[in-house]
């Protein structure tokens, strides 16, 4: 791994490790573009990692942004997990998502849907709730109203 605290120099890809830790539907790619540009202590890096820190919903993101920020020396807050839900109104995002779909249709279906249909959501919750995502997204599932 590179690493060294006097790197001024930016990696060839900066700008898209910068598109990706901004990456709304995909956390992996955040979390993966968090650990490269915490390899190159730069101003730039330093902004992104702390703008990820603030802004990213999910709370294992947050987590290595900080991690590289103390690494380069910066006095960073460490993040705290947000209680409740992650995102206003959930079920009735989830509703909306459930009534679109056939009535007969199974928990795999309404994942896909949700998915396509709200990618930053369900990116959010996955990375989220780790292994405790179908668990999750069952009990919501089944606890919505029918059609």
């Amino acid at each position: 791994m590179r690493y060294d605290k006097e790197i001024v120099e930016l990696p060839s890809n900066f700008n898209d490790l910068k598109k990706a830790a901004f990456r709304t539907a995909n956390w992996k790619d955040r979390i993966n573009a968090v650990d490269e540009l915490g390899r190159w202590k730069s101003q730039q890096t330093i902004d992104i990692l702390s703008r990820v820190l603030e802004e990213d919903g999910v709370y294992r993101v947050r987590e290595a942004a900080y991690n590289k920020l103390v690494k380069f020396g910066e006095d960073a807050s460490r993040p705290t997990r947000k209680e409740g839900e992650l995102f206003r109104d959930i079920k009735k995002i989830l509703t909306r998502i459930k009534k679109s779909l056939p009535e007969n249709h199974t928990i795999e279906d309404f994942k896909e849907k949700f998915k396509k249909m709200r990618s930053d959501v369900y990116d959010t919750y996955e990375g989220e709730k780790g292994a405790e995502f179908d668990q999750w997204i069952e009990n919501m599932w089944a606890s919505l109203s029918k059609k």
